[in-house]
């Protein structure tokens, strides 16, 4: 089998015109294809033309005439020979990672299994999954939350649902609703420390204490920031920390860990075994959230997973964008020892990202069924296929 066209899917939806993910689709000469997402398309979206277009010239120079069973040979391929794989960066590993996993969703169709029997097994089932950003509701309608009772309120909706675990920023939104307008690597006053403080009160008092809690920083905090704000919501027995300090220097992180009582977490803007490997050894944080469409797809972060486990470190794949990667985690998730949940971003309950596939893949009272339909177990909407941005490569 050979990989004969590949195309390059920027999606144009039309209630998210702000938001465009990047789907790689490959067509064998068996006539079998295979799906994978471009993950530098998420966040404010600035950057998914650089993503798009990286997947171009990678399957341009090494995919074309491939046998799509080899996924370790085109991975090492595309790191080695490219010149900036080994260099580093979310674009070039973004458009790896669209291709490495079509790859797998291709090898999965072809032998006619998940891909989750190729990497191993199910080692779990019925995974425990949680309501992720409430800060921007929990409904098919997109929100912009920032009163501590609005908080409390999206948490109740996902409790009722049958989440036992819910996630927030409780700082990236000001009283407005503006994003990114507060400086908060200066030292907070105290009226911020405690407006932030309170959004998090009302939501451990809407769940309960049964209910599990997490922090999510998208890495907007200085290190004293991150310590004292720690130190604050810590009466509220969070599951853990995310991303509380930027990447650009691994130091902080540790610095950080070592701080609070609070387990940290953090990894969707770190890129390969390489990247991650400053993070292990300085024990700067307890659970990673590599992204399938970053960190170099199902190839890399299978070996970065099992990587993390001879560090006793936990495991819960970051998804925010299409179906296309939340199955493909789904298909990780199930078979890794070091699992610890499952994200179910409000992007996903959103009608703009489900119409994006044929399926619909929902949690059944706070937790997922692995898909058993061959491959990632989602096929591309044609309908909005047809409505993106198309590149070919042939």
């Amino acid at each position: 089998m050979k990989i004969t066209r590949v195309e390059i899917l920027t999606m144009n939806l039309e209630e998210a015109t702000n938001w465009h993910p990047v789907i790689v689709r490959l067509h064998t000469d068996e006539g079998l294809t295979g799906v994978g997402e471009v993950g530098i398309a998420i966040g404010s979206g600035t950057a998914h033309s650089a993503g798009a277009g990286m997947a171009k010239n990678l399957a341009e120079q090494f995919v074309l005439g491939v046998d799509p069973f080899k996924t370790e040979m085109l991975w090492e391929e595309m790191f080695r020979s490219s010149f900036w794989g080994l260099g580093g960066g979310p674009v070039v590993y973004s458009g790896m990672s669209g291709i490495d996993t079509a790859m797998w969703d291709i090898k999965g169709k072809a032998l006619g299994v998940p891909v989750y029997q190729l990497l191993g097994g199910k080692t779990n089932d019925n995974l425990r999954t949680y309501a992720s950003q409430i800060q921007f509701g929990w409904s098919e309608a997109r929100e912009t939350l920032t009163t501590p009772e609005q908080y409390a309120d999206a948490a109740r909706i996902a409790v009722a649902q049958g989440f036992d675990c819910v996630k927030i920023d409780p700082v990236i939104l000001d009283r407005e609703g503006n994003r990114g307008k507060t400086n908060l690597r200066r030292l907070l006053p105290p009226a911020l420390l405690s407006e932030f403080r309170d959004r998090i009160a009302a939501v451990r008092d809407a769940v309960g204490p049964e209910v599990d809690v997490i922090l999510e920083l998208h890495s907007l905090l200085s290190v004293a920031n991150a310590i004292k704000l720690a130190e604050i919501w810590e009466e509220f027995n969070c599951l853990f920390y995310e991303e509380p300090v930027h990447y650009n220097n691994p130091a902080l992180h540790t610095m950080v860990a070592k701080n609070v009582k609070i387990p940290t977490a953090a990894g969707e803007r770190i890129y390969t075994r390489w990247g991650y490997r400053p993070y292990f050894e300085q024990q700067a944080i307890s659970v990673i959230q590599p992204d399938l469409g970053l960190v170099g797809g199902i190839s890399e972060g299978k070996k970065i997973c099992d990587y993390a486990n001879t560090y006793d470190i936990t495991v819960q794949v970051h998804t925010c964008s299409s179906p296309v990667s939340m199955a493909a985690a789904l298909q990780l998730e199930a078979t890794i020892p070091n699992f610890m949940i499952h994200e179910h971003h409000t992007n996903a309950i959103k009608p703009y990202s489900i119409i994006i596939c044929n399926e619909n893949y929902q949690p059944v009272n706070g937790r997922f069924a692995v898909p058993d339909l061959p491959g990632l177990g989602v096929t591309l909407n044609e309908d909005i296929v047809a409505k993106a941005d198309r590149i070919v490569v042939e």
